[in-house]
Protein backbone atom coordinates (compact mmCIF):
# COMPACT_ATOMS: atom_id res chain seq x y z
CA UNK A 1 0.00 0.00 0.00
CA UNK A 2 0.68 3.60 -0.12
CA UNK A 3 -0.01 7.18 0.73
CA UNK A 4 -2.22 9.23 -1.90
CA UNK A 5 -4.29 11.78 -2.03
CA UNK A 6 -7.42 11.18 -4.08
CA UNK A 7 -9.96 13.30 -5.62
CA UNK A 8 -13.19 11.79 -4.72
CA UNK A 9 -15.85 14.05 -5.07
CA UNK A 10 -16.45 17.74 -5.80
CA UNK A 11 -13.92 20.15 -4.28
CA UNK A 12 -13.48 16.68 -1.94
CA UNK A 13 -9.52 15.47 -1.87
CA UNK A 14 -9.01 12.27 0.70
CA UNK A 15 -5.32 11.56 1.73
CA UNK A 16 -5.92 7.72 2.57
CA UNK A 17 -3.99 4.26 1.40
CA UNK A 18 -4.05 3.19 -2.34
CA UNK A 19 -2.71 -0.13 -3.40
CA UNK A 20 1.23 0.80 -4.96
CA UNK A 21 0.96 0.30 -8.36
CA UNK A 22 3.16 -2.01 -10.68
CA UNK A 23 4.93 -1.46 -13.35
CA UNK A 24 4.32 -3.23 -16.47
CA UNK A 25 6.15 -3.55 -20.10
CA UNK A 26 7.89 -0.33 -20.98
CA UNK A 27 7.38 1.03 -17.77
CA UNK A 28 8.91 2.11 -14.95
CA UNK A 29 7.80 2.77 -11.10
CA UNK A 30 8.90 6.34 -9.98
CA UNK A 31 9.17 7.31 -6.24
CA UNK A 32 7.28 10.63 -6.71
CA UNK A 33 9.59 13.34 -4.87
CA UNK A 34 7.79 16.50 -5.53
CA UNK A 35 4.15 16.98 -7.68
CA UNK A 36 2.42 21.05 -8.60
CA UNK A 37 -0.89 21.63 -8.47
CA UNK A 38 -1.82 22.52 -11.96
CA UNK A 39 -5.14 24.72 -12.60
CA UNK A 40 -6.58 21.43 -14.38
CA UNK A 41 -6.05 19.78 -11.72
CA UNK A 42 -8.52 22.64 -9.79
CA UNK A 43 -10.91 22.00 -12.79
CA UNK A 44 -11.35 18.64 -11.75
CA UNK A 45 -11.47 19.61 -7.96
CA UNK A 46 -13.97 22.15 -8.99
CA UNK A 47 -16.62 19.73 -10.99
CA UNK A 48 -16.02 20.57 -14.39
CA UNK A 49 -14.15 18.21 -16.10
CA UNK A 50 -15.72 15.36 -17.54
CA UNK A 51 -12.44 13.49 -18.43
CA UNK A 52 -11.16 13.32 -15.02
CA UNK A 53 -13.74 10.99 -12.74
CA UNK A 54 -13.69 10.31 -9.31
CA UNK A 55 -12.32 8.72 -7.63
CA UNK A 56 -9.03 9.73 -8.94
CA UNK A 57 -5.40 10.34 -8.20
CA UNK A 58 -4.38 13.72 -9.56
CA UNK A 59 -1.34 15.46 -10.31
CA UNK A 60 1.02 15.38 -13.99
CA UNK A 61 3.60 17.94 -12.73
CA UNK A 62 5.95 15.31 -11.32
CA UNK A 63 9.61 14.79 -10.61
CA UNK A 64 10.70 11.71 -8.61
CA UNK A 65 13.19 8.93 -8.33
CA UNK A 66 13.11 5.14 -10.48
CA UNK A 67 12.75 2.67 -8.51
CA UNK A 68 14.12 -0.65 -10.42
CA UNK A 69 15.68 -1.30 -13.77
CA UNK A 70 19.11 -0.23 -14.81
CA UNK A 71 18.17 3.47 -13.78
CA UNK A 72 17.39 2.80 -10.28
CA UNK A 73 17.94 6.04 -7.55
CA UNK A 74 17.60 8.16 -11.11
CA UNK A 75 15.80 11.61 -10.64
CA UNK A 76 13.33 11.60 -13.47
CA UNK A 77 11.10 14.53 -14.79
CA UNK A 78 7.95 12.96 -16.14
CA UNK A 79 6.12 14.10 -19.42
CA UNK A 80 3.16 13.36 -18.77
CA UNK A 81 1.58 13.62 -22.24
CA UNK A 82 1.48 10.11 -23.58
CA UNK A 83 0.73 9.73 -27.52
CA UNK A 84 0.91 6.73 -30.30
CA UNK A 85 4.51 8.11 -31.52
CA UNK A 86 3.32 6.92 -35.45
CA UNK A 87 0.97 9.08 -36.27
CA UNK A 88 2.07 12.61 -38.74
CA UNK A 89 1.69 14.83 -35.92
CA UNK A 90 3.62 12.63 -33.54
CA UNK A 91 6.46 12.02 -36.53
CA UNK A 92 6.82 15.64 -37.43
CA UNK A 93 7.13 16.35 -33.71
CA UNK A 94 4.10 18.25 -32.89
CA UNK A 95 3.31 15.09 -30.25
CA UNK A 96 0.54 17.14 -28.44
CA UNK A 97 -1.57 17.33 -31.34
CA UNK A 98 -1.52 13.52 -31.40
CA UNK A 99 -5.08 12.58 -31.75
CA UNK A 100 -4.53 9.27 -29.45
CA UNK A 101 -2.76 11.85 -26.30
CA UNK A 102 -3.30 11.16 -23.09
CA UNK A 103 -1.74 12.46 -20.01
CA UNK A 104 -1.48 10.81 -16.26
CA UNK A 105 -4.13 11.95 -14.02
CA UNK A 106 -6.80 12.45 -16.38
CA UNK A 107 -7.88 9.17 -17.18
CA UNK A 108 -4.86 7.02 -15.56
CA UNK A 109 -3.35 7.25 -12.01
CA UNK A 110 -1.80 10.64 -11.25
CA UNK A 111 1.17 11.79 -9.54
CA UNK A 112 0.14 12.91 -5.96
CA UNK A 113 0.95 9.83 -4.35
CA UNK A 114 4.21 8.09 -3.37
CA UNK A 115 4.67 6.23 -6.14
CA UNK A 116 3.34 7.04 -10.09
CA UNK A 117 3.60 4.19 -12.83
CA UNK A 118 4.64 5.87 -16.05
CA UNK A 119 5.72 5.13 -19.48
CA UNK A 120 9.88 4.43 -19.86
CA UNK A 121 9.71 6.86 -22.96
CA UNK A 122 8.49 9.33 -20.53
CA UNK A 123 11.37 9.83 -18.60
CA UNK A 124 13.60 12.90 -19.20
CA UNK A 125 17.08 12.56 -17.45
CA UNK A 126 18.51 15.32 -15.44
CA UNK A 127 21.86 16.32 -17.04
CA UNK A 128 23.02 18.63 -14.13
CA UNK A 129 22.12 18.36 -10.47
CA UNK A 130 18.47 20.04 -9.09
CA UNK A 131 16.37 20.07 -6.45
CA UNK A 132 13.32 17.77 -6.92
CA UNK A 133 10.92 20.65 -6.36
CA UNK A 134 12.22 22.85 -8.94
CA UNK A 135 12.26 19.93 -11.79
CA UNK A 136 8.97 19.30 -11.51
CA UNK A 137 7.83 22.96 -12.69
CA UNK A 138 9.48 22.08 -15.61
CA UNK A 139 5.50 20.45 -17.54
CA UNK A 140 4.05 24.29 -16.47
CA UNK A 141 7.09 25.82 -17.85
CA UNK A 142 7.06 24.54 -21.07
CA UNK A 143 3.23 24.88 -21.76
CA UNK A 144 4.29 28.77 -21.19
CA UNK A 145 7.31 28.76 -23.37
CA UNK A 146 5.27 26.68 -26.25
CA UNK A 147 2.75 29.48 -26.35
CA UNK A 148 5.55 32.13 -26.77
CA UNK A 149 7.33 29.93 -29.36
CA UNK A 150 4.36 29.83 -31.25
CA UNK A 151 4.10 33.88 -31.17
CA UNK A 152 7.65 33.75 -32.47
CA UNK A 153 7.46 32.05 -35.18
CA UNK A 154 4.62 34.20 -36.12
CA UNK A 155 5.36 37.55 -35.63
CA UNK A 156 6.44 40.62 -37.54
CA UNK A 157 9.00 42.04 -34.99
CA UNK A 158 11.14 40.04 -32.48
CA UNK A 159 9.14 39.63 -29.23
CA UNK A 160 11.59 41.70 -27.31
CA UNK A 161 10.27 44.45 -29.29
CA UNK A 162 6.33 44.38 -28.01
CA UNK A 163 4.65 45.01 -25.51
CA UNK A 164 2.47 42.45 -23.95
CA UNK A 165 -0.46 41.62 -22.03
CA UNK A 166 -0.43 38.57 -19.78
CA UNK A 167 -4.07 37.68 -18.33
CA UNK A 168 -4.02 35.75 -15.21
CA UNK A 169 -0.72 35.60 -12.47
CA UNK A 170 -1.07 31.72 -11.61
CA UNK A 171 1.72 30.02 -12.72
CA UNK A 172 1.43 29.68 -16.27
CA UNK A 173 0.62 33.66 -16.81
CA UNK A 174 4.25 34.21 -14.21
CA UNK A 175 6.26 31.59 -15.98
CA UNK A 176 5.11 33.47 -19.02
CA UNK A 177 6.31 36.48 -17.75
CA UNK A 178 9.92 34.91 -16.92
CA UNK A 179 10.37 33.47 -20.17
CA UNK A 180 9.52 36.55 -21.79
CA UNK A 181 12.06 38.55 -19.30
CA UNK A 182 14.72 36.04 -20.05
CA UNK A 183 14.07 36.69 -23.60
CA UNK A 184 14.78 40.45 -23.58
CA UNK A 185 11.16 41.38 -23.34
CA UNK A 186 10.74 44.22 -20.71
CA UNK A 187 7.47 45.99 -22.03
CA UNK A 188 4.90 43.56 -20.06
CA UNK A 189 1.80 44.28 -18.09
CA UNK A 190 0.10 41.44 -16.28
CA UNK A 191 -3.83 41.77 -15.36
CA UNK A 192 -4.52 39.68 -12.17
CA UNK A 193 -7.64 40.37 -9.42
CA UNK A 194 -6.45 38.51 -6.68
CA UNK A 195 -4.59 41.14 -4.82
CA UNK A 196 -2.13 38.29 -2.97
CA UNK A 197 -1.46 37.37 -6.59
CA UNK A 198 -0.64 40.67 -7.73
CA UNK A 199 2.09 40.76 -5.22
CA UNK A 200 3.87 38.10 -5.69
CA UNK A 201 4.57 38.59 -9.24
CA UNK A 202 5.31 42.98 -8.09
CA UNK A 203 8.16 40.78 -6.51
CA UNK A 204 9.39 39.10 -9.09
CA UNK A 205 9.77 42.53 -11.25
CA UNK A 206 9.45 41.14 -14.56
CA UNK A 207 5.93 42.72 -14.83
CA UNK A 208 3.62 45.72 -14.29
CA UNK A 209 1.09 44.31 -12.51
CA UNK A 210 -2.66 45.81 -12.30
CA UNK A 211 -6.20 44.53 -11.34
CA UNK A 212 -8.48 44.80 -14.41
CA UNK A 213 -11.59 45.37 -12.52
CA UNK A 214 -10.47 48.72 -11.05
CA UNK A 215 -9.93 51.84 -13.00
CA UNK A 216 -6.32 51.07 -13.78
CA UNK A 217 -6.69 48.94 -16.84
CA UNK A 218 -4.72 50.12 -19.48
CA UNK A 219 -6.25 52.09 -22.76
CA UNK A 220 -7.76 49.92 -25.23
CA UNK A 221 -5.44 48.25 -28.49
CA UNK A 222 -2.35 49.08 -26.35
CA UNK A 223 -1.05 45.27 -27.10
CA UNK A 224 1.08 43.55 -29.81
CA UNK A 225 0.72 40.17 -28.12
CA UNK A 226 -1.53 39.17 -25.59
CA UNK A 227 -1.65 35.99 -23.59
CA UNK A 228 -4.58 35.03 -21.61
CA UNK A 229 -3.68 32.44 -19.34
CA UNK A 230 -7.24 31.82 -17.92
CA UNK A 231 -9.59 30.95 -20.99
CA UNK A 232 -12.63 32.45 -19.80
CA UNK A 233 -15.79 34.68 -21.27
CA UNK A 234 -14.44 37.44 -19.70
CA UNK A 235 -10.92 37.15 -20.11
CA UNK A 236 -11.24 36.24 -24.11
CA UNK A 237 -13.67 39.89 -24.51
CA UNK A 238 -10.92 41.39 -22.39
CA UNK A 239 -8.37 40.14 -24.62
CA UNK A 240 -10.04 41.11 -27.91
CA UNK A 241 -10.49 44.41 -26.97
CA UNK A 242 -6.93 45.18 -25.62
CA UNK A 243 -5.33 43.88 -28.76
CA UNK A 244 -3.76 46.36 -31.47
CA UNK A 245 -4.52 45.81 -34.98
CA UNK A 246 -2.59 43.55 -36.06
CA UNK A 247 -1.57 41.62 -32.94
CA UNK A 248 -1.37 38.79 -31.85
CA UNK A 249 -4.04 36.46 -29.26
CA UNK A 250 -2.62 33.29 -27.56
CA UNK A 251 -5.17 31.80 -25.84
CA UNK A 252 -3.43 29.24 -23.22
CA UNK A 253 -6.15 29.35 -20.77
CA UNK A 254 -9.12 26.38 -20.70
CA UNK A 255 -11.14 28.08 -17.96
CA UNK A 256 -14.34 27.61 -19.74
CA UNK A 257 -16.02 27.31 -23.41
CA UNK A 258 -18.09 31.11 -22.86
CA UNK A 259 -18.28 33.55 -25.43
CA UNK A 260 -16.45 36.74 -25.27
CA UNK A 261 -14.10 36.65 -28.90
CA UNK A 262 -14.68 39.82 -30.52
CA UNK A 263 -14.27 37.93 -34.05
CA UNK A 264 -15.78 40.66 -35.85
CA UNK A 265 -12.93 43.19 -34.46
CA UNK A 266 -10.88 40.45 -35.30
CA UNK A 267 -11.28 40.61 -38.56
CA UNK A 268 -11.82 43.79 -39.59
CA UNK A 269 -7.91 44.52 -37.86
CA UNK A 270 -6.69 41.60 -39.24
CA UNK A 271 -5.52 40.24 -35.40
CA UNK A 272 -4.26 36.51 -35.30
CA UNK A 273 -5.32 34.24 -32.61
CA UNK A 274 -3.67 31.30 -31.58
CA UNK A 275 -4.74 28.47 -29.86
CA UNK A 276 -2.06 26.67 -28.03
CA UNK A 277 -2.11 23.27 -26.11
CA UNK A 278 0.58 21.80 -23.72
CA UNK A 279 3.94 21.08 -25.44
CA UNK A 280 6.48 18.98 -27.45
CA UNK A 281 9.27 17.01 -26.22
CA UNK A 282 11.05 19.99 -27.14
CA UNK A 283 9.39 22.28 -25.20
CA UNK A 284 10.03 20.45 -22.39
CA UNK A 285 13.68 19.91 -22.60
CA UNK A 286 14.36 23.45 -22.78
CA UNK A 287 12.34 23.97 -19.71
CA UNK A 288 14.06 21.81 -17.83
CA UNK A 289 17.82 23.87 -18.70
CA UNK A 290 15.99 26.88 -18.00
CA UNK A 291 15.47 25.60 -14.62
CA UNK A 292 18.77 23.89 -13.76
CA UNK A 293 20.20 27.44 -15.42
CA UNK A 294 18.25 29.53 -13.03
CA UNK A 295 17.46 31.77 -16.20
CA UNK A 296 13.85 31.66 -14.45
CA UNK A 297 14.70 33.86 -11.43
CA UNK A 298 14.74 32.54 -7.97
CA UNK A 299 11.17 30.83 -8.07
CA UNK A 300 10.42 32.00 -4.61
CA UNK A 301 6.50 32.21 -5.95
CA UNK A 302 6.60 28.52 -5.33
CA UNK A 303 5.26 27.32 -2.16
CA UNK A 304 5.83 23.70 -0.88
CA UNK A 305 3.88 21.50 1.26
CA UNK A 306 3.39 18.26 2.49
CA UNK A 307 1.40 15.68 0.52
CA UNK A 308 -0.54 15.15 3.71
CA UNK A 309 -2.01 18.77 3.99
CA UNK A 310 -2.77 18.16 0.13
CA UNK A 311 -6.52 18.51 0.94
CA UNK A 312 -6.13 21.73 2.78
CA UNK A 313 -4.09 23.24 -0.34
CA UNK A 314 -6.90 22.77 -3.04
CA UNK A 315 -9.43 24.09 -0.22
CA UNK A 316 -6.71 27.60 0.12
CA UNK A 317 -6.30 27.50 -3.75
CA UNK A 318 -10.51 27.35 -4.04
CA UNK A 319 -10.63 29.95 -1.61
CA UNK A 320 -7.99 32.59 -2.97
CA UNK A 321 -6.15 32.49 0.14
CA UNK A 322 -2.61 31.49 -1.26
CA UNK A 323 -0.21 34.30 -2.44
CA UNK A 324 2.18 31.25 -4.10
CA UNK A 325 1.75 31.23 -8.08
CA UNK A 326 2.74 27.18 -7.34
CA UNK A 327 2.09 24.79 -4.80
CA UNK A 328 3.98 21.47 -5.13
CA UNK A 329 3.00 18.73 -3.09
CA UNK A 330 5.82 16.66 -1.30
CA UNK A 331 4.91 12.95 0.13
CA UNK A 332 5.33 13.01 3.83
CA UNK A 333 8.92 10.72 3.75
CA UNK A 334 10.31 13.36 1.07
CA UNK A 335 8.99 16.43 2.94
CA UNK A 336 11.25 18.71 4.98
Amino acid sequence: MMKALVYTDTQVMQYRDEPQPQAGPDEVLLRVAATAICGSDMHAYHGLDERRVPPLILGHEVAGYVTGGELDGQLAVVNPLLTCGHCNHCLSGRTNLCAKRELIGMYLAGAYAEFVVVKAASLMLPQRPVEPWIACLTEPTATALHAIALIERISYRPISEQRVLIIGGGAIGLLAALVLSAKGCFDIDLAETNALRRQTVVEQKVAQVFDPLSSDAPAKGAYDVVIDCVGSGATRRMASEQVAAGGIISHVGLQNAQEGLDTRRLTLQEVTFLGNYCYTQQDMLASLDMLIDGRLGDLAWVQRRALSSGAQAFDDLHEGRVAAAKIVLHPDTMFG
